[in-house]
């Protein structure tokens, strides 16, 4: 999800070599996040090769946000430990 928070869209072969995952591996995340809802993607053509594009969606962008909020909770709690 970082990655799509921070870019406006990557394409599967640009999301597979930055986060140096399978396509099998990155397939399966892919799918559980648009059932999620918190991504979405655009299928075109590129030089008549199919080319899948995905972009991170409001639910998603919020939910990464709260993500992020908790674990600075959680970091913030363990520094006054």
């Amino acid at each position: 999800m970082s990655v799509l928070a921070v870019n406006d869209a990557l394409d599967f072969n640009a999301l597979k070599e930055f986060l140096d995952a399978t396509d099998g591996n990155l397939a399966t995340h892919i799918k559980k996040l648009e059932q999620e809802g918190f991504i979405q993607s655009k299928k075109s053509f590129i030089e008549n090769k199919p080319n899948t594009r995905y972009m991170i969606t409001k639910n998603g962008k919020q939910a990464f946000d709260n993500h992020l909020k908790v674990l600075e909770t959680i970091i913030n709690s363990q520094k006054q430990s």
